[in-house]
């Protein structure tokens, strides 16, 4: 009763007090610590019980499990599976969910599969944490086709699961005919705000704010998950206006805005790299009790690092009252980012030192951090100590860092032999990581044999074969080069069009390459030519014709580096001020990694011009200043 009540203190006092205890009085508190959050209370409390000599029940072992799964205590999770095994208990319907469960959330979701599997007897329950856990690991298609088989009626946990599972894939829909079965089957969607979260959130993944919208508004009690899954969902579409004046909305009923509004706001401002927006966000965070949270601290130290004001990351970061395992992270990702890698492994061991246990994401971090800056002996050191490290199972992404970090210092057959002798499946990212190092270095022998393997495990990827293409042109290899190209085209494929945008006077211009619609088009024309012709006459610049992948001439490769959208941006900040623009900085943004010739294009320009330019791409930053660019011409 104390512990149902949260009354844990007092359920303790009473536990202490009894002249005699069983199974029933031990997992009764233990349930109260996993009810109360105090997980590693509970584990304690298991072992101190086996101690005593008594043994666990079902229940027991459930809870237990539970709070593994919590944890991310796949370890425990184990010798609590051994314990199972060892008393008979595993055939039970209640510890196999539990198992199910706790494997999901544990990153085991093969372990789980088995577990799933070997179960005679099920329950919804059973089926629920399965299609949950398929979710949770990323595999939404696993969990619908799961969902087909089961026999039992859904329930509002079966139906959210789904309903992720939609979103996750896109299957915008399957979503609908959910949403369908919800409508008809008289299902009171407004008492559930999993429900009407979920069903926001799904029509906001698959693009369509118009049903989101129409969805959000036909809730007669709007929770803050659908509030936030609606105010994201517009902010991640560029559609900060309307973003904004549902945010105001909220705030006008209800001063409690939480913490993942916050930050979730803060996170998309810095993923567009809009400063005085987040900066604005931030100031209203901090007159708010939920703006003190530390994963909304996270999020402005993650702003101000994708703005490129990393001394400001230093301040806050500094200054927190309470930093987990996440705030280090972020610091880790945008040292790396910015080609701090010596930075970054210090914080990593500044945490260690702190006694805060890195995870696997943060790992993957530091390893990132390294690759970029080239660290290879740092990197194969910390790469060492992840496959030392109990509870933390290396992903092929840990794998793919050192792939990189190999592959830009040429040792591409190392490389190679480290993704056939390693123990996880390689990914279609690991062989991309390879290509582009064969590329890097010229190794076209190599470099076809990984082509195969890519295009033969993803062919529909515009993006591998575009990683194909410049393989054999940048080797002038024109006719193979064409025909990669040209298998792309028939199978209908287009890859993702480079965007740049530049914030001036407060406000966002975009630019996609090649784009002449701007207004200012003939200005910011002129502009580049202008600073083009300085740099050819001081610097003896001339254009990175390999860069332009297409077997034309030279005058009309030109043309087309010209057009590429960071340039565009340049020429508009340019334009708009004069050419005269000393000591200031201009700031680029792109969605896409920066070629070889605009990021030699932007060295010149920051020599002949005395301007600092700092570029954002998809990997990393650059700042250029006075000829030389902070990534030491690596990235």
């Amino acid at each position: 009763m104390y512990s149902k009540c949260r009354e844990p203190v007092t359920a303790h006092k009473v536990f202490d007090k009894m002249p005699e205890r069983n199974v029933v009085s031990w997992t009764a508190l233990m349930s109260g610590h996993v009810l109360n959050g105090e997980l590693n209370g509970s584990l304690s409390l298991f072992s101190k019980m086996v101690r005593h000599g008594v043994s666990p029940n079902e229940f027991t072992l459930s809870t237990n499990l539970k709070a593994c799964g919590l944890l991310n205590a796949l370890e425990k999770g184990l010798q609590i599976h051994g314990f199972c095994l060892k008393m008979g208990f595993e055939t039970m319907v209640e510890v196999g969910n539990s198992l199910v469960d706790m494997y999901s959330k544990c990153g085991g979701i093969n372990e789980a599969e088995r577990v799933f599997g070997s179960m005679v007897d099920t329950s919804l329950i059973t089926w629920n944490a399965m299609i949950a856990g398929y979710v949770h690991s990323g595999y939404g298609g696993r969990a619908l086709d799961t969902f087909r088989m089961m026999r039992e009626r859904p329930d509002k946990f079966t139906l959210t699961s789904l309903l992720k599972a939609c979103s996750s894939i896109g299957m915008i829909h399957g979503g609908k005919q959910i949403h369908g079965f919800l409508i008809r089957s008289g299902f009171p969607c407004s008492s559930s705000a999993t429900i009407t979260g979920s069903i926001v959130d799904l029509y906001v993944k698959c693009g369509d704010l118009f049903g989101a919208r129409k969805a959000f508004d036909q809730i007669k009690e709007k929770t803050m998950i659908s509030w936030s899954s609606l105010i994201l969902g517009y902010a991640q579409e560029g559609d900060f206006v309307e973003a904004m004046s549902l945010f105001r909305q909220l705030r006008e009923l209800t001063s409690r805005v939480d913490s993942f509004v916050l930050s979730g706001i803060i996170g998309v401002f810095a993923d567009f790299a809009l400063l005085r927006q987040g900066q604005q966000m931030q100031a209203l965070a901090v007159k708010l009790p939920s703006g003190l949270e530390t994963s909304v601290s996270n999020s402005v130290v993650d702003m101000y690092l994708k703005c490129g004001l990393v001394d400001e990351a230093e301040k806050f970061f500094d200054e927190m009252q309470s930093r987990d395992v996440i705030s280090w992270t972020v610091m880790i990702t945008g040292y790396g980012k910015h080609g701090l890698g010596k930075k970054a492994v210090s914080v990593f061991k500044q945490m260690l030192r702190y006694n805060i246990e890195p995870d696997d994401v943060c790992y993957l971090a530091v390893l990132s951090a390294c690759s970029h800056s080239g660290l290879i002996k740092e990197g194969e050191e910390l790469f060492s100590n992840l496959l030392e490290t109990p509870g933390i199972k290396p992903r092929v992404e840990h794998y793919a860092c050192v792939v990189d970090l190999l592959g830009r210092a040429g040792r591409l057959k190392e490389g190679k032999h480290l993704i056939d002798s390693m123990p996880v499946k390689p990914n279609v990212g690991i062989w991309q990581t390879l290509l582009s190092g064969c590329r890097l270095h010229g190794d076209i022998e190599l470099g076809k044999e990984v082509s195969e393997i890519l295009l033969r495990i993803d062919g529909n990827n515009p993006a591998n074969y575009v990683m194909v293409s410049n393989l054999y042109g940048q080797a002038g290899y024109w006719q193979e080069h064409g025909k990669a190209r040209e298998v792309g085209k028939t199978r209908g494929l287009k890859k993702e069009a480079g965007m740049s945008w530049v914030e001036i006077e407060r406000e966002v211009y975009f630019f996609r390459s090649g784009e002449d619609s701007h207004p200012l088009t003939p200005r910011i024309q002129e502009a580049l030519r202008e600073v083009e012709r300085r740099m050819r006459e001081e610097l003896g610049y001339v254009y990175g014709l390999k860069q332009e992948m297409h077997d034309i001439d030279d005058e009309s490769k030109e043309e087309n580096l010209r057009a590429h959208s960071e340039k565009l941006a340049i020429g508009l900040a340019l334009a708009s001020g004069g050419l005269n623009q000393e000591a200031k900085t201009i700031r680029v943004f792109k969605n896409l990694r920066v070629c070889v010739d605009c990021h030699e294009f932007i060295k010149g320009l920051s020599k002949i011009m005395k301007i600092k330019f700092v570029v954002r791409d998809a990997v990393r930053f650059h700042s250029f200043e006075n000829g030389c660019c902070s990534c030491g011409d690596y990235w």
